[in-house]
């Protein structure tokens, strides 16, 4: 695991998915990250009333071989917090004027996007980019918010000649799933990760042997836990969530990526068809 990865901003994506003992170490680290690093495995098992075992455990579950680099990757991460310290996630709040809740917006969306870049794993990315290029058919799979971010992946894709497209409902996409072929990509896009219809098209997907791809929080939730890769997003600690905002952000950051990766890979072909789909844009805005 990369020492730019920020740990704890992983601790507190996965939180809702430890187990008791994981997160009661997790809970501990989260509350003193000051002085984790200067703990002993011994020092923080009895601190958060758990085991060594228990603390090695949690390290493994984290990504890591051992506390050590565990320890290494909590300094490093709370470096990081320390260069960004007044840049924290702001809820809405009653009376706000425009200027504070430009200002509030503004800095949720740009910490949606860094704290997304902290647990995104670009091995994963390579992979996705690697899946679309070859694949027959691209097909987006999201409900509600997510399905908004499925129509923005149809626009890009289509526009480079990629045949593809976005189901938004549960009767659509269990038909689309039903389809699906081998040489197909789904993409399924959930915050949650546990949407019961997108689980339900996931399941119909991977019969077919269709290649699927998850985007979702930074957790085990199923859809993470059953995908063939995963992107994982971060969304912010806040109680409003009004029209998933942070979540929606990170989301278009990882369509656009992956948009960005194939076009980038086949820039000679990929050009043509940009160039053909704005001239006749701009041809049909003229009359």
């Amino acid at each position: 695991m990369s020492l730019n990865d920020n740990v704890l901003i992983k601790i507190r994506e996965m939180r809702e998915s430890f187990t008791p003992v994981e997160r009661l170490v997790g809970d501990y680290i989260l509350e003193n990250t000051e002085e984790i690093p200067h703990l002993s495995i011994k020092e923080l098992a009895q601190s958060s009333k758990t085991s060594d075992a228990s603390v090695l455990r949690f390290c493994k579950t984290m990504g890591y071989s051992g506390y050590r680099n565990f320890i290494v990757s909590i300094s490093a991460s709370l470096g990081s917090r320390d260069e960004d310290s007044k840049a924290q996630y702001t809820d809405i709040q009653p009376g706000d004027d425009l200027s504070t809740i430009i200002s509030n917006i503004s800095l949720n969306n740009c910490k949606s996007i860094e704290d997304t870049l902290s647990v995104i794993d670009r091995k994963e990315i390579a992979r996705a980019v690697e899946l679309l290029r070859h694949s027959k058919r691209i097909v987006f799979f999201g409900i509600g918010a997510s399905g908004i971010i499925c129509m923005d992946g149809e626009q890009k894709f289509s526009r480079i000649n990629k045949m593809c497209h976005a189901y938004t409902d549960g009767h659509s996409q269990l038909t689309a799933a039903t389809l699906l072929e081998k040489d197909d990509v789904a993409i399924f896009i959930s915050n949650s990760g546990a949407t019961s219809d997108i689980i339900d098209a996931l399941e119909i997907a991977q019969k077919n042997k269709a290649k699927c791809i998850a985007i979702t929080k930074y957790n085990k939730s199923e859809l993470a836990e059953r995908a063939d890769i995963v992107l994982s997003i971060s969304t912010p600690e806040i109680t409003i969530r009004s029209g998933a905002m942070g979540s929606r952000i990170a989301m278009l950051t990882i369509i656009d990526i992956l948009f960005a990766g194939v076009a980038s890979a086949e820039y000679d072909e990929v050009k043509t068809y940009l160039t053909k789909t704005h001239n006749i844009l701009k041809k049909k805005l003229r009359n």
